[in-house]
Order: structure tokens, then C-alpha cells, then sequence
């Protein structure tokens, strides 16, 4: 479960910043170049990614726990 949320929310941010910077014209090349929406897009896809991330971290830690028996 660990693993598929890193990848998952690694893969979301990578998207997001692509997205974003298109959305506000920084990457250019493609339909989504200076619209705005992509820029929207991107910055939720980020925030999405990095809660996973967060949450992946946190299983992690909880794994590492003793349990009491």
C-alpha cells in the first residue's frame, strides 16, 4: 500500500508541475499553454500528490511501531 501511494503521488506532483507551468505559460509546446484552467489543474494534482506522499510517510512510521500484543 506504501509503495502505490509514493508512486501514485510522486507521478501526481510530476504531472501537476508540468500541468501548472504550462497553465501560466513557463512550458510551452502544447494546447494547455496559457490556460489558465491547466494552471488550476496542475496546483490541486500537486496538492493531491503531496497529501499521498505525506500519507505514505505516515504508513511507513506506523509500520515501525511495536504492537502490543
Amino acid at each position: 500500500m506504501r509503495k502505490a501511494l509514493n508512486i501514485i503521488g510522486a507521478v501526481l506532483v510530476f504531472f501537476g508541475v508540468v500541468w501548472f507551468l504550462q497553465g501560466i505559460n513557463i512550458l510551452p509546446g502544447s494546447f494547455m499553454t496559457g490556460q489558465i484552467q491547466w494552471a488550476v489543474y496542475g496546483a490541486v494534482a500537486i496538492v493531491v500528490g503531496l497529501v499521498l506522499l505525506v500519507a505514505a510517510r505516515r504508513l511507513a512510521g506506523a509500520s515501525r511501531l511495536p504492537r502490543d500484543s
